[in-house]
């Protein structure tokens, strides 16, 4: 992981297949900037299940009527 020029970090992932961060070699500013991004990307999931949600609900409920 780097963190150089104010970068946001990045992480390998894709679907259920996330990979971890070996943190034992991070510093205490490099992990503060990881949960930072942890926290951000949590809050970007839950706004992406919420709208998919809204969604699906709208939907049902067209095809209930």
């Amino acid at each position: 992981m780097s963190l150089d020029n104010d970068q946001e970090p990045t992480f390998k992932g894709h679907k259920a297949n996330f990979d971890e961060l070996n943190v034992e070699g991070l510093s205490v500013e490099e992990l503060k900037a990881y949960i930072k991004h942890a926290k951000s990307e949590i809050a970007r999931a839950e706004s992406e299940i919420a709208s998919r949600d809204a969604l699906r609900n709208d939907a049902d409920a067209l095809f209930k009527s």
